[in-house]
């Protein structure tokens, strides 16, 4: 089974990177995240697959 998201949960890829803030469900069964690079929003698109709930770091 797919692991499911609320808008609003922290999550990073599997793989390693920044915490992203989930979005909502994006084409072909995928996520929007965002995330701060520096003072620049970024947005960018993922399969959920490769997502895993992250920690929000304080």
């Amino acid at each position: 089974m797919e692991k499911t998201f609320q808008v609003g949960d922290t999550v990073r890829l599997k793989s390693g990177g920044p915490v992203m803030t989930y979005e909502g469900a994006g084409a072909y069964s995928g996520a929007i995240c965002s995330w701060f690079d520096g003072g620049k929003l970024v947005r960018e698109g993922f399969t959920l697959a490769t997502l895993e709930a992250a920690p929000l770091a304080r």
